[in-house]
């Protein structure tokens, strides 16, 4: 099927590793110019490799405003355009919350709530002047379910799951769309603490109904049809992909 992506323009967030380098991947399999967002240069270097003068790539602290803001300037010196945005960049630490000190939870929020707005904010005018464009946001299972000791990191995929629809909603009259994927447990160095340990990933696989973790290349198909103009019509949904962990709930 061609998702008619060709020479179109995306900016991938936290796309070093994991599944936002599978999703700057996969849509650069499918003709994209990625410019591709992380604070790891070696990781970052060794993507670029795999598409030369396809992927470009900025390091960025998401925690900074400015870098984040200075990625649509980025990306418009890079390539000329902007047609997608994926924000995917994200940090879990878990911990108690009244034990974790509270820098954690700022740190939290900036990364996976503030940077995803700010990136949006900032090419927002560049989708409104060309009506269309196209905002992916990686929320999680967690944006509709609790976990102990994840209280920052639920409380931030939370409020990113309500974004994702207010401003599809607001955006909807410019031609743009703007979805959320909820992805379950991939194995990824996310997760590398339960693969490492047989007896903590069967305990993890038992929750999960198709009894194994996601790989990260999985989710490249989701990001690119949610990139393309076939999903004109898909604004403000969330896809939870889990192996169908949450339909047990």
């Amino acid at each position: 099927m061609d998702l008619h992506l060709e020479e179109r323009v995306a900016i991938v967030t936290g796309a070093s590793r994991g599944l936002g380098q599978a999703s700057a991947r996969a849509l650069a399999q499918e003709g994209v110019r990625v410019l591709a967002a992380a604070r790891s240069v070696d990781g970052l270097s060794r993507l670029a490799a795999e598409a030369p003068g396809r992927i470009q790539i900025q390091p960025c602290d998401m925690r900074d405003p400015q870098q984040v803001k200075a990625l649509a300037d980025r990306a418009l010196e890079a390539f000329g355009r902007i047609d997608i945005v994926v924000n995917n960049a994200g940090i879990g630490p878990k911990g108690k919350f009244l034990d974790q000190d509270f820098g954690v939870w700022e740190d939290v929020i900036a990364v996976n709530l503030t940077a995803p707005a700010l990136l949006t904010r900032a090419v927002g005018p560049h989708f409104v002047k060309q009506r269309s464009g196209k905002v992916i946001n990686i929320a999680s299972t967690v944006s509709v379910r609790g976990i102990a000791n994840l209280v920052a990191y639920c409380v931030s995929k939370g409020a990113l799951l309500q974004f994702t629809r207010a401003l599809a909603d607001e955006w909807a009259a410019f031609g743009i769309q703007v979805n959320a994927i909820g992805p379950g447990a991939f194995a990824t160095d996310a997760q590398r603490a339960v693969l490492e340990s047989p007896e903590i990933l069967a305990r993890r696989l038992e929750h999960i109904p198709l009894g194994r973790m996601g790989q990260p290349e999985e989710i490249g198909a989701l990001v690119c049809y949610l990139a393309s103009p076939l999903s004109d019509f898909v604004t403000g949904a969330l896809y939870l992909i889990d192996g169908g962990e949450t339909a047990r709930l």
